[in-house]
């Protein structure tokens, strides 16, 4: 069965998502404190997490940047309605998607399901491999080398990286990769994609790629290109 942690301070809000989660197969841990969510986090296995924004003694977004220390785990933010700021600021910290209070515990659903389709291939097929360069993308375990090193990429960032560089050259506008790797039914903006992009490419540029980049194309959207 998936595992799921729930971190919200309100308890309502917790007891209807663990009563859906539930319903849905998931195993449910549960915490209402910023700090216990974050022990949570750090010490057992989940596939996904939801993420209150305001939590007592460390928020939201501190909890999420240490997650993303350690672990690649899905993190779903839940932010206040109109605060447009703590949407692009859970996504720059490394959240893989937001949903704003009020909300209908059944989208919350639908967004959980919609992140671990990506993930979760169950075709049997072989595995999605891709290199060029120094650059290796395994997309079926979700790894990213750049050489010897592997690169700490979210799973967004990584279907990100993996569709633009295997069509290689070709500029995807940013509502081409919104609507292909989120989702037609996603109701966010395309500055996700902006925010998205600029973590990936802060991560890639630690290591030394000479023969490739991902290009910004003004007025347009993004390109993996590779040198001639």
């Amino acid at each position: 069965m998936p595992n799921i942690l729930i971190a919200d301070d309100n308890k309502q809000i917790v007891s209807i998502l663990e009563e859906y989660a539930k319903k849905e197969g998931f195993t449910v841990t549960k915490t209402y404190d910023g700090n216990e969510a974050l022990k949570k986090a750090l010490g057992a296995t989940f596939d996904i997490i939801l993420l209150d924004v305001m939590m007592p003694h460390m928020d939201g977004f501190e909890i999420c940047r240490e997650i993303r220390k350690n672990s690649t785990v899905p993190i779903i933010m839940i932010t206040a309605r109109g605060e447009d700021f703590e949407r692009i600021m859970g996504l720059d910290n490394g959240a893989d998607d937001y949903i704003v209070k009020p909300f209908a515990p059944a989208e919350v659903m639908a967004r959980i399901r919609a992140i671990l389709r990506r993930i979760h291939r169950e075709d049997g097929t072989t595995a999605q491999v891709f290199t060029y360069s120094n650059l290796m993308v395994n997309l079926d375990e979700y790894i990213t080398q750049i050489g010897e090193t592997k690169i700490a990429l979210t799973k967004k960032e990584t279907e990100i990286l993996w569709t633009l560089a295997t069509n290689k050259n070709k500029v995807y506008s940013r509502e081409s990769l919104l609507n292909s790797l989120w989702g037609y039914n996603y109701f966010g903006d395309i500055r996700t994609v902006d925010s998205h992009i600029r973590r990936l490419r802060a991560k890639l540029d630690e290591v030394f790629h000479p023969d490739w980049e991902i290009k910004t194309i003004w007025g347009v959207g993004y390109k993996f290109e590779a040198a001639p």
